[in-house]
């Protein structure tokens, strides 16, 4: 045992080195600059509101579709333009419901349209879908179309280009969203009024409020998308760009400005990134409302493998490039993030070694010897155990005001709650989504290809090359939502079909909490 303590304490000696205490205040400043951005973010994200509350105060009670109640006027809204809303499908989880109805129930007052696409009518999203819209055929105007199987390009961005080719011929903006995105009654409507007030706007995007399922999968999801959050808490413009959430001039896909289309079908993989790397190439627009901020509950039974399939899929993003300057945009974005990553790990495991050489110190009853074990060591852990306690206190409170700010513009759902954050989660989730960050991008990067709902791609280049298809390889679920990805061709596959969609219509009826 004095072999071990002897090395233990040498460690810790070595640790205090001029390089060791380099790395040890490079996780301090990482700590307090990531606390830094969530606090601007939440200064955007009050604002808005204080600006609803202020405006509710002076008799709006409809400040969550607009400010100006005059807005509202019949006179107005029947000038609104049309907007074509495209949502490309795959699989159906506990949420989906919920969600699908919180988009075609907007309250926009001007003509939309809604248009399900999907891969096949094998697929378990189209049985649902149809249902769904049985119960709406009277009331909103929504169409399910097959896009059948991607041959160039990845199935969501297939299936989003064969949504835009059958949008309506007078549509003046098409807004993509994934399934799993939960609208606000006025969500499309404050889209629109800023891409009237700024037509050079070229994307307008927002971003999820991961709402974790109590799993350790789940708070590291919730944690992964945390630092990208203050990128779309500017209030206005930005250079991030969220699939999920793009509404763009519908005349930019029928005119192939900038060569969208032809982008987006020769060898795309990922929507977002391909459509960013235009913007930056044109110098175009890029806009977040505040507003944009929309719950994302996680699913039930997120269990750590499928957060590791889905942190495997967004750093294989940074694989695919469009351009000589995106890819090299994408190589630094991979070499900074993991170096980052690491860089902030690192410090837990060297303060945690200053610890242990400290409570063994003690426990074997040896005096406090400089000479033995430096009190620089307990200083540097005491700095970073301030440090991290700023950063969640700071990821928290933007946390509580975007749930808070998401209550105010849903007032007809159940309310948001924090009662159930696990803090204890939450930092453990800080250390294991950092640490395995670096490991999972430099695996996509030898690899050079990903599974994804059940479909192989490929990279050559930075583009698609090949694709493979096969149910019984892929993955039976999807990885945030937990969704059954195949059925039987135009029918239900089997009764636990059944039993899960009755199971999910009685759970989207019912009230309830989505605790984070």
């Amino acid at each position: 045992m004095r072999s071990f303590d002897s090395l233990l304490f040498s460690a810790s000696r070595a640790l205090c080195s001029p390089i060791a205490l380099f790395i040890q205040i490079q996780g301090f400043f990482i700590c307090l600059m990531l606390a830094l951005g969530w606090v601007l973010a939440s200064y955007v994200r009050n604002k808005e509101i204080k600006k609803m509350k202020e405006s509710m105060k002076s008799g709006n009670h409809f400040a969550f579709l607009c400010y100006d109640i005059n807005e509202l006027e019949h006179a107005i809204q029947v000038k609104l333009p049309r907007v074509s809303v495209v949502m490309p499908l795959k699989g159906f989880g506990e949420h989906n419901l919920h969600n699908w109805r919180s988009q075609i129930t907007t309250l926009y007052g001007g003509p939309v349209e809604f248009l399900f696409v999907v891969e096949s009518v094998e697929d378990r999203a189209y049985l649902a879908v149809s249902q769904l819209l049985k119960s709406y055929q009277d009331h909103v105007d929504a169409k399910i179309v097959v896009a059948g199987h991607s041959t160039t390009c990845s199935q969501k961005i297939h299936n989003q280009l064969v949504g835009v080719e059958n949008m309506h011929k007078e549509s003046k903006y098409v807004l993509f969203l994934d399934d799993d995105v939960r609208l606000h009654p006025g969500s499309i409507g404050a889209l629109t009024a800023e891409m009237i007030k700024n037509p050079d706007i070229f994307i307008q995007t927002g971003y999820p409020l991961d709402l974790p399922s109590g799993s350790l999968g789940s708070y590291c999801i919730y944690e992964y998308h945390m630092p990208c959050s203050m990128g779309f808490a500017t209030g206005g413009r930005t250079f991030f760009l969220w699939g999920g959430c793009m509404m763009m001039h519908a005349d930019d896909f029928r005119t192939n400005r900038h060569n969208v289309v032809s982008d987006l079908k020769d060898g795309g993989y990922s929507d977002d990134m391909t459509l960013a790397a235009i913007a930056g190439a044109h110098k175009r627009l890029i806009t977040s409302p505040p507003v944009a901020v929309f719950p994302h509950p996680l699913g039930s039974d997120l269990n750590f493998g499928r957060y590791w399939n889905y942190l495997r899929k967004q750093t294989f993003v940074l694989e695919s490039y469009a351009t000589k300057i995106n890819w090299v945009m994408n190589r630094a974005l991979f070499s900074v993030h993991c170096y980052l990553s690491w860089g902030f790990v690192t410090p837990f495991v060297m303060s945690g070694i200053h610890l242990a050489a400290a409570l063994r110190l003690h426990s074997n009853g040896y005096p406090f010897d400089e000479a033995v074990l430096p009190s620089t060591g307990l200083l540097l852990a005491g700095c970073l155990a301030t440090c991290t306690t700023i950063e969640l206190l700071s990821m928290w409170n933007l946390t509580r005001i975007e749930v808070q700010l998401c209550n105010l513009l849903s007032p007809e759902a159940p309310p948001l709650s924090l009662a159930s954050y696990n803090w204890c989660l939450v930092f453990i989730a800080l250390l294991v989504d950092n640490f395995l960050y670096p490991i999972s991008a430099f695996r996509s990067h030898f690899s050079q290809s990903i599974n994804w709902s059940g479909i192989r791609y490929h990279l050559k280049d930075g583009k698609i090359s090949k694709i493979d298809r096969s149910k019984d390889k892929g993955p039976k679920f999807t990885d945030l939502g937990g969704k059954h990805l195949y059925g039987k061709k135009g029918a239900q596959n089997n009764s636990s079909f059944l039993v899960s969609l009755s199971r999910t219509l009685a759970h989207w009826r019912q009230p309830k909490k989505y605790d984070v």
